[in-house]
């Protein structure tokens, strides 16, 4: 076993690495930017090396720089992890050169399984099933579009160097093919470095269900059974469960020696994913699943599997590189239950899942234990920021059965409280409560196919939540008022306090919110019961008290609510079990403030970069025209038009960084359009 690893990577699957390292005695590095100088991956390792400016390009990029901090601290050996360097075959061979050990498979594989056109001919030769398509060399446009007729719309582009549903695009008929077929290659040379695409037939109800596999020096190779992908987003990953339900023993076993022989075909070594699009028209079958990539590297959704079969695959992938056999052979491999895995991102589904950025003021997680686990890579205080993926946290539970498992997810999240920053913890929670999820109905349009039940209208404060809201301003105020004793010349003055005392009335005080668009008045009055909580449902009497991890204990009439109030200007976020409010103190003439330029401008969404420009000043457009395109974490959103008239004013370039919030374009007054 290695005595000292370097981490070439950050956030949670930096800290899981660390944590198995630490268990087994191996001292650990950690590389950071210097957006990273306090992150939590850099606090848990034994040694830190600062590698570069915040850009992935300027830090975790720099394959030089990490093998030099390999060097100077004496690791033996790196682990990428998933993403940045982890499938980079000229990483894998710099690292041989060096002497140090790629914790990873060996080049040559990486070669084999990193173009998906290359791929999917090395497996057909293999046996493997593959789905039909064109996966030729030839990039001409005329060429690729009748290659797309004769597969059959609709089809799927897919960049060739492709991952995580970038350079990726669905395309419904001929007609939408040549705007479709741009996108996806400019998507794909932005993110890879390759524009190139291939073409495959777009099956209409399909199941993503990826096998584990894992080989070594050996010539052993064994795999640790499936994991069922199919809740995706814009092809991107959100919930992911082992086993994958419903699946016959046949198929199981027909998949998994497909995934070993996929492997052992290329002279795999180490942890690797063959992902499979199953065809489930007419149910899970052995003969209609499909071969669609390998990933050379451990998965995101790694935890699910480890939890069913007990195995630590990050203590696999050490043992492994240092030469070790597999520790485990198939036969001596089963599923214990059920297992799902659901990403907390940072990101606005009510706003077409929008990456968000910010502070996360407010982060509890719920429990851990034997069936709860959280693989996190920050904490509270921390802040999200647009240079890396916005994961906050992977929620992995177990179950004995899928029904136990499913029901201790939804307990989970609603335990969960983030404030601060948008997530998409709402939206993951009614995934978990929904009929058709706990019914097994999974296929890749999941969510499009449910998306009003999934984000629905943002909900209405109750009483109690109202109550908790008041209830905070009153302690806040308290704090307050006992800081300013402290403070004053006169501990006992009068004037210290900031209650509603009155010398000649009952003492209240007056609160008044925003709620759907309504004022609403919230009356707190101190009686000689207590405080008397005037609510638009009736009157309360009411008591709170911080908690030590800064939420609020209240009695409403005697009736326990705990929760939690995070304000942030004049907005208040209300966090109780299973659901997070928003309410919104009034402030004279609040709702009439507005942007700059009124309801003719076009603003960005987030920060990113302008990467295409559709329109110049003067030109006439209609409802729904592309305007520009906006580039943020290596994915690109179209901006289009909300109304007919003409553009007045276009105020970036192609290649500008823009804000969130940032004017990027304004129509003319309807008056003079």
């Amino acid at each position: 076993m290695f005595k000292k690893i370097l981490i070439a990577n950050r956030g949670e699957i930096a800290c899981r690495v660390i944590e198995t390292a630490t268990r087994l005695g191996v001292r650990t590095v950690a590389v950071y930017s210097e957006a990273d100088r306090n992150a939590r991956h850099v606090e848990m390792a034994d040694e830190a090396v600062l590698i570069g400016a915040a850009e992935v390009g300027e830090s975790y990029l720099k394959a030089d720089v990490i093998l030099e901090a390999a060097k100077q601290t004496g690791a033996e050996a790196i682990h990428p992890g998933y993403g940045f360097l982890s499938e980079n075959a000229d990483f894998a061979d710099k690292c041989e050169k060096a002497g140090i050990v790629f914790i990873g498979p060996p080049a040559s594989a990486i070669r084999a399984m990193g173009l998906k056109d290359a791929a999917k001919a090395l497996m057909t030769k293999a046996g493997v099933p593959v789905v039909p398509g064109y996966h030729g060399e030839s990039q001409d446009a005329d060429l690729l579009a009748r290659e797309a007729e004769r597969i059959g719309y609709p089809v799927l582009i897919k960049a060739v160097a492709g991952g995580g549903g970038k350079g990726m695009r669905s395309v419904m008929t001929a007609a939408d093919f040549p705007a479709a077929l741009l996108s996806a290659q400019r998507e794909g040379q932005s993110a890879f470095g390759d524009g190139r695409v291939l073409i495959e037939k777009y099956l209409t109800k399909p199941r993503h269900i990826e096998i584990q596999v894992f080989a070594d020096s050996h010539g052993n190779a064994v795999h640790l059974f499936e994991r069922d992908c199919s809740l995706q987003r814009r092809h991107q990953k959100v919930i992911e469960e082992a086993p994958a339900p419903d699946m016959p023993e046949t198929m199981r076993a027909a998949m998994g020696a497909a995934a070993v022989a996929a492997a052992k075909a290329i002279g795999y070594v180490g942890a690797g994913t063959i992902e499979f699009i199953a065809d489930v028209s007419n149910g899970l079958k052995e003969d209609a699943f499909y071969f669609m990539e390998m990933n050379t590297r451990l998965q995101v959704e790694h935890p699910v599997t480890e939890m069913i079969t007990g195995q630590d695959l990050v203590e696999w992938q050490l043992r492994v590189a240092s030469g070790e056999a597999l520790p485990r052979r198939q036969e001596e491999l089963a599923i214990n239950g059920h297992a799902f895995e659901v990403r907390l991102y940072a990101e606005d589904p009510a706003n077409d899942f929008l990456p968000a950025t910010g502070p996360l003021l407010r982060l509890r997680a719920p429990r851990a234990g034997a069936s709860v686990r959280i693989d996190t890579g920050v904490r509270q205080g921390d802040s999200v920021t647009p240079y890396y993926d916005p994961m906050i946290a992977k929620l992995i539970v177990h179950g004995e059965t899928r029904e136990a498992a499913l029901q201790t997810l939804s307990r989970a999240l609603d335990d969960y409280q983030v404030a601060g920053v948008a997530t998409n913890l709402g939206f993951l929670r009614q995934i978990a409560r929904h009929p058709a999820f706990a019914a097994k109905d999974l296929d890749t349009g999941f969510i499009e196919r449910f998306r009003a039940d999934l984000v629905p209208a943002s909900p209405l404060p109750t009483d109690e939540e109202l109550a908790l809201a008041t209830l905070y301003l009153l302690l806040d105020r308290q704090r307050v008022t006992a800081l300013r004793s402290a403070a004053a010349n006169d501990r006992y003055s009068p004037w210290n306090d900031l209650t509603a005392w009155r010398p000649n009335d009952t003492g209240h005080d007056d609160f008044r919110f925003e709620i759907g668009g309504e004022n609403v008045t919230v009356v707190a009055r101190y009686t000689r019961a207590g405080i008397q909580i005037d609510l638009p449902g009736g009157s309360r009497l009411a008591e709170g008290n911080w908690t030590p991890d800064g939420g609020i204990a209240a009695r409403l009439d005697g009736h326990v609510l705990s929760g939690a109030v995070v304000r942030q200007g004049v907005k208040m976020v209300v966090m109780t079990s299973g659901r997070q409010v928003e309410i919104v103190e009034h402030v004279a003439d609040f709702n009439a403030l507005s942007s700059e330029g009124g309801s003719g401008v076009i603003t960005s969404p987030m920060p990113g970069k302008l990467i295409q420009l559709f329109v110049k000043a003067g030109e006439e457009v209609a409802v729904g025209d592309p305007l520009v395109v906006i580039e943020a974490m290596k994915m690109e959103h179209t901006l289009t038009a909300f109304r007919d008239g003409v553009i007045e004013d276009v105020f970036f370039e192609v290649g500008d960084q823009v804000d969130e919030g940032a004017v990027l374009v304004r129509l003319a007054d309807e008056e003079t359009s």
